[in-house]
């Protein structure tokens, strides 16, 4: 028998609602719309809520069919609460989440990092299952990663294991985010791949990604593919580079935890095998030989849908494993 659950995959660009077959990791149905940090915490909440209303509609079921909302978002979470503590993506710092949502639709709500929903989500459906010990990497505006043992999440002393984007891989580096500098996602996430692309055509280095620049449009995973494909001397360039770095870190996790699997997901893992594959034999070179030949790879089996399936999870994992 089917048992329902929504998934929310709350980040700085989109938020993502699904409703979730919690037997199969079926998705039901899904609405997609953009967030726009600007726009103010009310209007993200507003967002959410207007997400859930659609997705019910459009998929032709009830709210009575539907157990719970779980949802993921990028930034500090207090778990316990349902409080999104800071989330520099969004905008926002102690938004009361939880409270919000279940106020307005009178069903149990789930909070956690989008990393965190999207690791469930691997584990129960994806590349994961089957796996006890493997950590999940995902490569987007950030780096994160979920650290499963034993067949559960280890979130450390903090809350805040797995933030192998905050590895340091080049001290008095590139400024981050977080307020330091040399992190890795610095260097090797989406974002910094971005910036690296577009200062260097403010320079005037001639690259072909230019034919499919759209004005005040970020550069999309898309256009860095076809431009690799057509041997972009630039961004082939940059991707290496990239690639290296992430390398780096790889082998930091592999060389100090020691995982039986690493997961790696994200646009640019998932749509471009060149990307993926050099980074992971590079990852090998770089680690001590043993581990490095017997650690296994694999790209996230749920692409974009990680997290909703994830957090549509999150009330099951937790009641599962008392956490």
């Amino acid at each position: 028998m089917s048992r329902y659950s929504i998934g929310i995959d709350l980040g700085g660009t989109k938020v993502l609602t699904a409703i979730i077959d919690k037997e199969t990791g079926e998705l039901i149905h899904f609405v997609k719309k953009k967030t726009k940090k600007d726009k103010g915490v009310e209007k993200i909440v507003q967002k959410i809520i207007n997400s859930i209303r659609e997705v019910l509609e459009e998929s032709g079921k009830t709210l009575e069919e539907i157990e719970e909302i779980g949802i993921g978002a990028a930034g500090q979470i207090d778990r316990k609460n349902g409080i999104l503590l800071n989330a520099p993506n969004l905008n926002c710092e102690n938004l009361r989440i939880k409270e919000l949502i279940e106020s307005e639709y009178k069903k149990d709500v789930y909070v956690g990092n989008d990393v965190e929903i999207a690791t469930i989500g691997e584990m129960y459906f994806g590349s994961g299952k089957g796996y006890k010990d493997f950590v999940c990497i995902f490569v987007g505006t950030g780096i994160g990663s979920g650290i499963v043992q034993d067949g559960k999440i280890r979130y450390g002393y903090t809350g805040t294991a797995g933030e192998i984007g905050h590895i340091v891989v080049d001290p008095g580096g590139r400024p981050c985010a977080c307020g330091g500098c040399g992190c890795l996602e610095a260097y090797a996430s989406r974002l910094a791949i971005e910036k690296r692309i577009i200062g260097a055509l403010k320079k005037g280095r001639k690259s072909d990604i230019i034919n499919y620049l759209v004005e005040d449009k970020p550069i999309k995973t898309s256009m860095i593919k076809k431009s690799l494909e057509n041997k972009d001397e630039l961004v082939l360039q940059i991707i290496n580079e990239a690639s290296e770095y992430l390398a780096a870190g790889l082998a930091s996790v592999i060389n100090f935890y020691n995982p039986s699997m690493i997961i790696l997901g994200g646009g640019l893992m998932d749509a471009i095998d060149y990307f993926y594959e050099r980074t992971i034999q590079m990852a090998k070179i770089k680690s001590l030989p043993i581990p490095a030949q017997n650690i296994e790879f694999k790209k996230a089996k749920l692409s974009d849908f990680s997290g909703v399936v994830g957090a549509a999870l999150l009330c099951e994992y937790r009641k599962n494993n008392n956490t």
